[in-house]
């Protein structure tokens, strides 16, 4: 028995893939359900009703897919062209404080169409440096970009949490690390009154479909596919691979610290080393479920949000432990890595 490659794959085995992954990872979950003592599909209709049952819940999850939707952009862009980003959590926070702080203290007073969009380029900015520092490390050095964008996301957090405990630290906050409230003019438009659902989610949309139109009727988006199928048959060709990874991580650290950004004026006005519950480290999961396609990655999106949120009222009313969100994600990601295997090698005997 051996693993041949497939020559060819079906349109219908590449969107059934990320569906089976799914079904497979709730089945799995599904046993330590009922391992808790509870019944499996009563679990399941009451995450589902828990996120969209109400008004209240509907919005909560919509909020919690924006930045899923950059982040999960963030990672499928890098590693569509081989550029493995693990550092979205790190771009996410630096995105964030930049934002805070040019918000606070250089652009206070501007009006809201004018101090939005410059507030969206500082923290697409900061996200971006700290993912070319590991670029040109390997690039320079050859040193792994999984090792240092990994390792760049403590040192962001503990960079944040020392300004938030210091120079940008809020006097009116009784004590409490937290940043300068931003601008009031700075804040996100809501989507519903009454809810946290912001601007941010049609924001995040619309830069899903532009980064599905440069990545399929481009020339860059050619060049960064080639760069991620076979790096020296691109530079063969004639793809300039250092520039074209340059615009990569530019693109993928802007997008990850563009999702600080929206998440600090769109939902909390302030930071803290809690504004994230993971969003850069779940955006790997969405770019996979999604198998790197950026619309993918809006339904990978509304799923992870789905089972963050529904997970809570789950376990309110059934005494699951939330942690049942955790695993499924998880058990999603793995099922995926394998159905995408088999998509690409079938058994001969």
């Amino acid at each position: 028995m051996r693993f041949e490659r497939r020559e060819h794959r079906s349109t219908l085995l590449v969107i059934a893939t990320p569906i089976l992954a799914v079904i497979a990872a709730l089945a799995i979950a599904g046993l330590l359900i009922a391992a808790a003592g509870a019944p499996v599909f009563e679990a399941y209709w009451k995450i589902l009703t828990s996120a969209f049952g109400s008004r209240l819940s509907a919005t909560e999850t919509l909020t919690r897919a924006s930045p899923l939707i950059l982040t999960g952009l963030a990672a499928a862009v890098a590693f569509r062209a081989r550029l493995w980003n693990i550092g979205g959590e790190g771009q996410f926070y630096l995105g964030a404080i930049a934002a805070a702080a040019a918000s606070a203290h250089l652009f206070a007073g501007l009006p809201s169409l004018l101090q939005i969009p410059l507030l969206f380029v500082v923290g697409a900015f900061a996200g971006m440096v700290l993912l070319l520092i590991p670029l040109w490390l390997r690039l320079r050095f050859s040193v792994d970009e999984v090792v240092t964008t990994l390792l760049l996301n403590f040192v962001a957090l503990l960079f944040v949490s020392m300004l938030i405990d210091g120079v940008l630290k809020d006097p009116a906050a009784f004590g409490w690390p937290q940043s300068e409230a931003v601008d009031a003019a700075a804040r996100l438009p809501k989507m519903l009154a009454r809810s946290r659902l912001h601007i941010g989610l049609g924001i995040a949309v619309v830069i899903a479909f532009l980064i599905y139109f440069v990545q399929t009727r481009t020339v860059f988006g050619v060049q960064s596919r080639a760069a991620g199928l076979n790096p020296s048959g691109a530079v063969f060709a004639g793809v300039p691979l250092g520039r074209t990874l340059v615009i990569v991580a530019m693109i993928s650290g802007g997008l990850a610290g563009l999702a600080g950004t929206i998440e600090v004026l769109g939902v909390k006005g302030y930071v803290t080393t809690d504004l994230s519950p993971g969003y850069g480290y779940s955006g790997i999961v969405v770019a996979m479920l999604a198998n790197l396609n950026p619309l993918g990655v809006v339904l990978a999106a509304l799923f992870t949000a789905t089972m963050f949120v529904g997970a809570d009222g789950m376990s309110r009313s059934m005494g699951i432990p939330t942690y049942i969100a955790d695993v499924t994600v998880a058990l999603s990601l793995l099922s995926m890595l394998v159905a995408v295997f088999f998509t690409q090698y079938r058994i001969r005997r």
